[in-house]
């Protein structure tokens, strides 16, 4: 019944604010826009939903400047629900010296999150968190605490494969028994507004993790509102309460410094202000108990027959 339900999930995401992506700056070597939430950044196997670098080659063919050597080419990516600045080489050399000199070329990334407000202990205006990371059997981060252990089932992973799936890559035998394997991750944050049942983030990356901002806000009970992966209670937006604000960098063809920043919703921070003590119950939750009560009629209806 879950996998169910998580397929449910992803066709209700599937079209979500698809074509609403604005491209901020273009030229012969880059192009960056502003992806919306719902969009992934590139496909999947078997996936058939719109995708940023898909939208991109298509607006460039209408254009006429599409060709083999001239196309989006991935530098980063942003998670599927999460919206705002990004950067695509326009070129694949192009996209190798932004990869190659990633940390050097990129002055700031900033990123606006909404997030629960946590029962542990409250988090200081300003810090960081340099917890480290790893990841479950479906490639979703988080920060491991003292004792966790894979399932038993990973030790079919310790024989030796050439087609080792995510899960396995992220697993160490070293000592005989299956533990995670887990890197480093850095995240600065400040609060921007504190609020009765939420509060909003301000939030940038020294290591740039997959999951990492939702990992780590989550691990110190501050679980971005609607994120379905890390069990949100509240989902007031529809949507993933995280946001790519701010992408500053020098241009690596011209040397020119840019910078390009979306803000949040503003509805964001008046929601923090504001605080909602009877929360919308999130969308996922609604359909897995759609399904249950769906499976119990069906049960009746079988046991009538």
């Amino acid at each position: 019944m879950e996998k169910i339900g998580m397929q449910a999930s992803t066709e209700r995401k599937v079209d979500f604010e698809c074509n609403k992506l604005d491209i901020l700056y273009e030229d012969t070597h880059i192009v960056v826009i502003n992806k919306p939430s719902g969009m992934l950044t590139v496909p999947y196997p078997g996936s058939k939903a719109r995708t940023a670098v898909g939208v991109l080659g298509r607006l460039m063919r209408k254009k006429g400047t599409y060709a083999a050597h001239h196309r989006p080419f991935v530098v980063h990516r942003l998670d599927r629900d999460t919206s705002g600045v990004m950067i695509f080489a326009l070129t694949e050399y192009m996209q190798k010296m932004l990869m190659r000199s990633w940390q050097s070329v990129v002055k700031e990334r900033l990123y606006r999150a909404i997030s629960e407000n946590g029962f542990g202990e409250q988090l200081a205006d300003a810090g960081i968190i340099d917890s480290p990371i790893a990841y479950n059997a479906y490639n979703i981060g988080f920060v491991p605490k003292a004792g966790d252990k894979p399932s038993p089932k990973a030790q079919k992973f310790k024989v030796a494969s050439k087609n080792k799936s995510i899960y396995e890559r992220h697993l160490d035998f070293s000592t005989g028994e299956p533990r995670f394997r887990t890197v480093p991750a850095i995240t600065h944050y400040r609060i921007i507004e504190r609020g009765p049942t939420h509060t909003l983030f301000e939030l940038s990356l020294e290591t740039g993790k997959k999951n990492q901002i939702r990992a780590h806000l989550a691990s110190k009970g501050y679980t971005i509102a609607g994120d379905e992966n890390y069990r949100a209670r509240t989902d007031p937006f529809g949507r993933l309460g995280l946001h790519a604000k701010l992408l500053e960098f020098v241009h690596p063809a011209t040397g020119k410094h840019m910078c390009f920043e979306i803000n949040e919703p503003l509805e964001w921070c008046a929601y923090v202000k504001r605080g909602d003590f009877r929360p919308a119950e999130p969308v996922w939750q609604a359909e897995r108990r759609a399904l249950r009560a769906a499976k119990r009629e069906m049960f009746k209806f079988n046991n009538c027959r």
